[in-house]
C-alpha cells in the first residue's frame, strides 16, 4: 500500500485566512499542526500505520514544495505544474509514482479533519482488500462514505446498492449505483432520507493499474497527456512537456471525469468511513470544530460592500497581515481581497482571535 496526498486545494472560502502562497491545508487551523501535518501523522502514526513515511507521495503545485518539505520532510513530492483538479493530479500520481500494477494505491486530500485516526486507519486497511476484488468486480474503484448529518449542498453524495450491502470484515461495503455531486437543496434533503446514502469524503482506494485503466477508458485525453509528456528521458524536458501539457489540459474532478461513468460501468465498490468526519471548506465549519457553534461565515469578493451588526466580526488583511475588526460596519472594508464576514462572532472573539494569531505566527515563520 502507497498512500497519495493531494495538496492542491486553494481553500478559497477560508479567505483571507487562506493565500496562494500558504493555501488551507498548510495553516495551524485546529492547534500547533497544520491540517496537512495532521494528516500524514494520520497515515503513518502507530499503533498500525498504513504505510512508511517514504511511501507517502504528496502532490501539490511546485511552489508549495519548501512547506511540504519544511511541515513533512520525511516524504516524496510530485509536482504539478499548475492546479488542473483531482483527475489531472491522480492521473500524475498513477502514472510517476513507480509501484507495481496491483499495489493497492491510498488517494486522501491533505485538509480534512478525522475524528478517530486508529479507526480511520482500521477502515483503509479493509477497504484496501475490497480494491483487490468485491462483489464479483476485479480490482474496482473503492471511495469511501461518510453519513451525512444534514442536508449538505456542498457535497457530493454517493448512492450505494443497498440490497447488496454486506458487513466485509469490519467494515460496510456495496457496489455504488451512481455519485450524485453537490445536489440542489431540495435534492439533498431527498438524499439524506435514502438509506445508505453516503457523503463523498474524496478518500479512493484502487490498483495502480486499476486507476490508469480508468483513467484510459473515462478520461484518455488527460491520461495520454501525462504519458507523453513523462515519457521524456532528460529530467528537464519532461519538466517542459508537462508544463506544456498541463497548459492544454482541462480542469476536472476525478468524480466526474473517472468514478461517476465507472459508478454507472458497476466499477465501484463504497466502503463507510465511519469515523467523524469534516473537510473544514468553510468558515462556519472550521470555527464549529474550535467550539464557536452558531457562527455563520460569508466571503465578501474585493471591493464589495461589507455589511456588519454589533454581534460580528470582520477578518480582513491589511498590507499582507490579518486583522480582526468589530461590528457593527458599513461599507468596503477591503478593495483589493476578499474579506470574511463571520455574523454572530462576537461572543467567540477569542477564539477567532486566537485563530488569526495562530496563523499569523505561522506567516511570519
Amino acid at each position: 500500500m502507497y498512500v497519495v496526498v493531494l495538496a492542491g486545494g486553494g481553500g478559497t472560502r477560508l479567505h483571507p485566512l487562506s493565500t496562494p502562497a500558504r493555501p488551507k491545508p498548510f495553516l495551524p487551523l485546529l492547534g500547533p499542526e497544520s491540517l496537512f501535518e495532521r494528516t500524514v501523522r494520520r497515515i503513518v502514526a502507530e499503533p498500525f500505520p498504513l504505510c512508511r513515511p517514504e511511501d507517502v507521495t504528496v502532490v501539490a503545485a511546485a511552489e508549495l514544495e519548501p512547506l511540504v518539505r519544511r511541515q513533512a520532510p520525511d516524504v516524496a513530492f510530485l509536482a504539478e505544474p499548475v492546479g488542473r483538479n483531482t483527475a489531472a493530479a491522480i492521473a500524475l500520481a498513477a502514472v510517476a509514482i513507480e509501484r507495481p500494477a496491483d499495489e493497492v494505491m491510498v488517494v486522501v486530500p491533505a485538509d480534512h479533519l478525522i475524528g478517530d485516526e486508529i479507526r480511520f486507519r482500521e477502515v483503509v486497511r479493509a477497504a484496501a482488500e475490497l480494491a483487490r476484488g468485491a462483489f464479483g468486480v476485479a480490482s474496482p474503484l473503492v471511495t469511501l462514505g461518510v453519513e451525512p448529518t444534514r442536508p449538505a449542498t456542498e457535497y457530493g453524495y454517493l448512492l450505494p446498492d443497498v440490497v447488496r450491502m454486506e458487513r466485509l470484515g469490519s467494515i460496510e461495503a456495496a457496489p455504488l449505483r451512481a455519485f450524485e455531486e453537490k445536489p440542489r437543496p431540495e435534492r439533498a434533503a431527498e438524499l439524506v432520507g435514502m438509506p445508505g446514502v453516503a457523503w463523498n469524503a474524496g478518500m479512493f482506494l484502487w490498483e495502480r493499474r486499476a486507476i490508469r485503466a480508468a483513467l484510459a477508458a473515462y478520461a484518455p485525453d488527460i491520461l495520454a497527456a501525462v504519458e507523453r509528456a513523462l515519457a521524456k528521458a532528460d529530467p528537464a524536458k519532461r519538466r517542459t512537456a508537462l508544463a506544456a501539457a498541463y497548459e492544454d489540459l482541462r480542469s476536472t474532478s476525478i468524480d466526474y471525469a473517472v468514478m461517476e461513468p465507472a459508478a454507472g460501468d458497476g466499477r465501484v465498490v463504497m466502503a463507510s468511513l465511519d469515523v467523524p468526519w469534516n473537510d473544514l471548506g468553510s468558515w462556519t465549519a472550521l470555527l464549529a470544530a474550535l467550539g464557536a457553534d452558531g457562527v455563520t461565515g460569508n466571503i465578501v469578493p474585493p471591493g464589495g460592500a461589507v455589511t456588519a451588526g454589533p454581534a460580528d466580526l470582520v477578518v480582513r488583511r491589511l498590507a499582507g497581515r490579518l486583522e480582526l475588526l468589530v461590528g457593527p460596519i458599513e461599507g468596503i472594508v477591503d478593495p483589493d481581497g476578499p474579506v470574511a464576514v463571520l455574523a454572530g462572532a462576537r461572543p467567540e472573539q477569542a477564539v477567532v482571535a486566537a485563530l488569526i494569531e495562530r496563523t499569523s505566527r505561522e506567516e511570519e515563520g
